[in-house]
């Protein structure tokens, strides 16, 4: 019989790693590099492990999702319609009514302060929604 420690699940940051870990090549380094940034740009983010094992970054509601794919990692920001892009860092999923994404593929380069901003407007966003839950914000 198993103890019921052995069937608990493991914390998501260590699922998130081992996932990291398992990629071993390039997305998994993308992925890593995402994940800094994401604590850098707020140290509160939490980190979860939904959808049969799709990283998750929330903060008072989703950030995004880290999913990679053979040729890409997809940041996919569940209310990215709702934000300001200035930097044009969304380069996917533009035709949906909210979500947005940011396709990284091998060799391209993140620009660090404007992914940094887009994740404070991200948590912004979420945190507006949380004071004023009847109160719908201006995109």
């Amino acid at each position: 019989m198993k103890k019921i420690e052995d069937l608990q699940t493991p914390p998501a940051s260590e699922l998130i790693s081992k996932r990291i870990a398992d990629l071993g090549d390039w997305r998994g380094k993308i992925l890593g590099r995402i994940r800094e940034l994401i604590h850098e740009a707020d140290p509160e983010v939490i980190e979860e492990w939904k959808w049969m094992g799709t990283p998750v970054w929330s903060l008072d509601g989703i950030i995004c999702t880290g999913e990679f794919y053979k040729d890409k990692i997809k940041l996919t920001f569940i209310k990215g319609a709702s934000l300001k892009d200035p930097k044009g860092l969304f380069n996917a999923s533009l035709d949906g009514n909210a979500r947005r994404a940011i396709d990284i593929h091998q060799d391209e380069a993140v620009d660090v302060s404007a992914f940094k901003a887009l994740i404070h407007e991200a948590i912004a966003l979420n945190s507006a929604k949380k004071t004023n839950p009847g109160k719908k914000t201006k995109s």
